[in-house]
Order: C-alpha cells, then structure tokens, then sequence
C-alpha cells in the first residue's frame, strides 16, 4: 500500500494539535479540565443528536429547546459534580449546578408539552440516554478530578483522569499492533478490523501497564520528601517513614495514594481495558445503525468528538465506581 503523503501529514498535525490541546487542559489547572471536558461534552451531544436523527428521523423534529436544552441540562450535572477547589470564594458550581439542574427538571417537559406538535416518548427517551451516556460520564470525568492524591506536599490533580486516558490509549495503540502481528480471528461484526488476538493481547498489555505505573510511578511519587511548611515537614525529611491518614484537603474527600493497595491499580487496568473495548464497539453500532463512517469532522482524518472519546464514556463511570466502592 503506497502511503499518502498529504494524507499523513493531515492526521499527523491534527494529532499533534489534538495532543497539545488534552494536555494543556489536563495539566494547567481544574479550570482548564472543566473547560476542556465541557466543550468535548457538547462536542459529543451534537454528534449524538446528529446520529440519533439519522437512526430516527422523528428526533430531527425536536423544538430548539429540547435539543438545545438537554444539553445545558447535561452541563449542569457537571457542575453538581465539582468540588470546593471549583467554588469562587463562596461561590459554590456544585450549588448552581444543583439548582440549574432542578429548573431544568421541570422546564424541559413543560416545554415539550407546550410547544411540540406531538410529544413523543421515544424522543423523550433517546435524550435521556444521551444524558446516561454523555452527560453522567463526563461528570464522572470531573469527580475524578481531585479524587486521588500521591502524597503530601505534591499538588491535588487529575491523577485517576490521566491514568484511564493513558490506558485507553495503551488498549487501542497495543490492540492494533497485536492484531497487525497475529492476528486472525475476527472479534465481531460491528468492527470487522479488530480481532480476537488483537483485542486480547491489548487487553493484557493495558493491565499490566497501567498496574505496573501505578504501584511503582506513584509509590516513588510518595517518596518525595514533602515541604517544610507542611505539618511534620522537618520530620518527616529525616524520616524513611511517610505517615499514614488523610491528605491535606481543605475539605474535599480525595484518596491519599498511601492509602492505595497495588492490586487496585490493576483493576483499573482491566476496568478501562473491558469497558474501553465495550464503548468503542457500542460506537461502532451507532454509527452502522446510522450508516455513517464518523460521527463527525472535527478532527481531519481522525473522525469527531465520538469517535475520539467512545471509550472513555463507558470507562469514566466503570473507574467512578469502582473508585467510590474501593478506595
């Protein structure tokens, strides 16, 4: 097969840019991750509402207010799930998140009622799924956020978040080079590309590496010895022992990594190795129900919003509560 030279570079900048934009709102601060995860967050739901048209025609047939409704709706569940390190002063988004979300519960069938031609309960329902599916899974995403903590002295973050989207990346990149290799047995008709070979063998590696950075990156994270200006400090440099209990939190309920036994690691490993394959084949069935290759075109040569994030929307809330349950 003769590469496509202008082809190749097309996705390779649109990597690199797609790279640099997650890494940024990732890492420069919560304002940036909630930022970052809104606009992938309506991103999605407008390729949703596309895709769902095309299965039904009726969907197509919402009032704006529905669609665009929904929508907000769905942000503001995302706003419930922030914590004090989002609050502006006394400014609470968890609080406005709660009451937007309460207006909403009641304006969006008043609405329906009022001003469509005919309320339809399968329209109702399709929106529904899309706040299941869309809307809960990024507010999951945002839990997350400052949920685990290495250790004292280094800064709250989205530790959890950069681990599952390390592995779903780990369980796509390994699957493809494993099924390139040996594989042979056609994992399902939804995806003809993939195998069972492939799939398996990125379902291992994924485990494996995801198991093995947390249970040594994050051990040695902890071993930094913490600032003097923190309960302890001087002790605890002249100390091997690192104290065991809560993180310094300012209120919030995180998990300090102390607490954190290496097997969980792995866990979460197979966790977004299984669900990670799941919501990509899921995808899949949209998209053939729809008869379309991409959900959309945001990104040149590399498909929309849902094609880069299907994973990640049955991951998030699998790792959610997991995390709530065990750690």
């Amino acid at each position: 097969m003769t590469l496509n030279i202008a082809t190749f570079r097309k996705r390779a900048l649109t990597a690199l840019i797609f790279v640099a934009v997650m890494l940024t709102g990732l890492l420069w601060n919560q304002w940036s991750f909630f930022i970052l995860f809104s606009i992938i967050h309506f991103g999605c739901w407008i390729e949703y509402q596309k895709i769902i048209g095309l299965i039904d025609h009726e969907y197509t047939e919402i009032t704006g207010f529905h669609r665009y409704g929904v929508m907000v709706a769905g942000w503001c569940i995302m706003l419930y799930f922030t914590n004090d390190m989002f609050n502006l002063g006394d400014f609470s988004f968890h609080s406005m998140g709660w009451w937007l979300g309460l207006m909403f519960i009641f304006l969006l069938p008043l609405v329906e009622l009022l001003f469509s031609k005919q309320v339809s309960g399968r329209n109702v329902g399709f929106s529904f799924a899309g706040l299941l599916y869309i809307s809960l899974s990024w507010a999951m995403m945002i839990g997350l956020y400052d949920f685990y903590h290495p250790g004292p002295g280094l800064p709250r973050g989205p530790y959890i978040p950069l681990t599952i989207i390390l592995g779903v990346w780990i369980n796509d990149t390994m699957a493809y080079l494993v099924g390139s290799f040996i594989g042979k047995t056609p994992f399902s008709k939804i995806s003809p590309k993939k195998t069972w070979e492939g799939t398996l063998g990125g379902m291992v590696l994924c485990i494996l590496i995801i198991g093995l950075i947390g249970s040594s990156a994050y051990s040695w994270l902890i071993g930094i010895p913490p600032p003097l200006d923190i309960p302890g400090g001087t002790e605890l440099i002249n100390s091997s022992e690192v104290p065991a209990g809560p993180a310094i939190t300012n209120g919030s309920d995180i998990t300090d990594a102390r607490s954190v036994a290496n097997y969980h690691w792995f866990i979460i490993g197979a966790i977004v190795a299984i669900f990670g394959t799941a919501g990509d084949l899921f995808e899949s069935k949209l998209k053939r129900m729809a008869n379309i290759k991409d959900s959309g075109s945001i990104m040149p040569g590399h498909g929309g919003f849902l094609d880069r994030f299907d994973s990640l929307l049955f991951v998030v809330p699998a790792v959610w509560i997991y995390v709530q349950l065990f750690l």
